[in-house]
């Protein structure tokens, strides 16, 4: 079998990867610039499509049938070559619907909000009447397409419970980017934010620092990929959501960065490097590639530039390396100073505190800001809160080596 993804940027999917996980089929990546739709389509050279943006409506002039429900969604995100005849299906629906009850939130008698106005938005629109919401407003920047604008929307819809983005907004690279302003909304249940790459976009930071549940659209793009799957080969998808949950989880953890944050001479470099062989990873060390690119030693950035020029550096490090997947990430003692360096290692990381006890820390001169042990007491005092506040997950360490990675390594299964 023939298969594969249309769309017109694809570098942020995971789509192949899903899909060599569920079936014997070749799958493909495949961008089309907008003039090359049709001609690509009609060929037929294909057996199962999956669509994405922007083409999840263009899509449906070419096709001969198209599903009630996709019909009904007014968009089509899968496509099935049936002996030259195209039918067109929309398996968005069920993915999304497998979130929203997933995440608790029970619609009925409530309002949605929905930005955007393309193809995904109108699937979660129908999915969100389906699912018995009282009143679903689509917002735009412009307004147009059965959208209204985002300040209508925030004056008309601000007591929605449900607030889902379908834009590119926050998707990789444009990750600093944010859809709309949570605080315009006054008690929202969840956020919803289909984009799934990075992982924790603004958007859902934001939602999680003021309380609110928010999940990305990892597990909805599993779900609609198990179900197109079952359309590719003609099999009943009837243990959908069982499969959805191993491959979801199985990709969840593949893509995760982990994040070692503490204190300088913590064991931070040599956990995250047995951690990264065990588990078959890349290791990034900030302080590093900080200094290799730099030319000279940490301590000469600090003698010769200042401590605020080696945090510039060190933010510009974290930035780059935090929206790439599947890194063990080893920070230096300080990186959890500036929020923007948090935010950002939040992106696609889990962040683990290695909290070694103080009595087992060492001061070296290689160390500007720790280089003597008055200045180590003192560090450690000032940042131990940060560094336990900012983690996501805390691992007392202390003694040898191994029994410390086996401590980290028992604490991340």
């Amino acid at each position: 079998m023939k298969c594969g993804l249309i769309g017109e940027k694809l570098g942020h999917s995971f789509s192949k990867e899903i899909h060599q996980k569920l079936g014997d089929y070749e799958y493909d990546l495949i961008e089309l610039a907008p003039d090359e739709l049709e001609g690509f389509i009609l060929s037929g050279d294909f057996d199962g499509l999956n669509v994405t943006i922007p083409y999840k409506q263009a899509v449906m002039g070419y096709l001969d049938e198209i599903s009630d429900l996709a019909r009904e969604a007014g968009a089509v995100n899968t496509v099935v070559n049936k002996d030259g005849k195209l039918a067109g299906y929309n398996t968005d629906c069920g993915g999304m619907k497998m979130l929203i009850e997933r995440m608790g939130i029970d619609l009925k008698g409530k309002k949605a909000f929905i930005a955007g106005s393309g193809g995904t938005s109108r699937t979660a629109a129908a999915v969100c009447k389906s699912l018995g919401a009282s009143e679903v407003v689509r917002a735009s920047r412009s307004g147009r397409n059965g959208a209204v604008t985002y300040e209508e929307a925030y004056r008309v819809c601000g007591d929605a419970a449900l607030l889902i983005n379908t834009t590119p907004a926050g998707m990789y690279p444009d990750t600093d980017s944010m859809p709309f302003d949570i605080s315009r909304f006054d008690r929202p249940e969840g956020v919803l934010d289909v984009v799934y790459n990075p992982l924790n976009t603004r958007l859902i930071q934001d939602a999680r620092s003021k309380g609110i549940r928010a999940e990305n659209g990892l597990y909805m793009l599993v779900g609609q990929a198990v179900l197109a799957s079952s359309l590719f080969i003609g099999s009943e998808a009837s243990e959908s959501q069982d499969i959805t949950e191993r491959i979801y989880a199985d990709l969840l953890k593949e893509k995760r960065n982990i994040v070692l944050t503490g204190m300088p001479g913590s064991g931070k470099s040599t956990l995250g490097k047995m951690l990264a062989e065990k588990l078959g990873r890349e290791m990034v060390e900030t302080d590093e590639i900080i200094s290799k690119e730099a030319g000279t030693s940490i301590k000469e950035i600090f003698a010769n530039h200042g401590e605020q020029h080696f945090r510039d550096l060190e933010s510009e490090v974290i930035k780059r390396f935090s929206v790439k997947s599947g890194l063990v990430i080893s920070t230096g003692g300080g990186a959890i100073l500036r929020e923007e360096n948090i935010s950002a290692l939040r992106l696609n990381g889990v962040i683990v505190f290695i909290d070694r006890p103080l009595d087992q820390l060492k001061a070296t001169d290689s160390r500007p800001l720790s280089d003597d042990r008055e200045k180590l007491e003192r560090l450690y005092k000032e940042r131990y809160e940060i560094y336990k506040n900012t983690a996501d997950i805390v691992v007392k360490t202390g003694g040898a080596k191994k029994d410390s990675a086996k401590k980290l390594w028992e604490t991340l299964k």
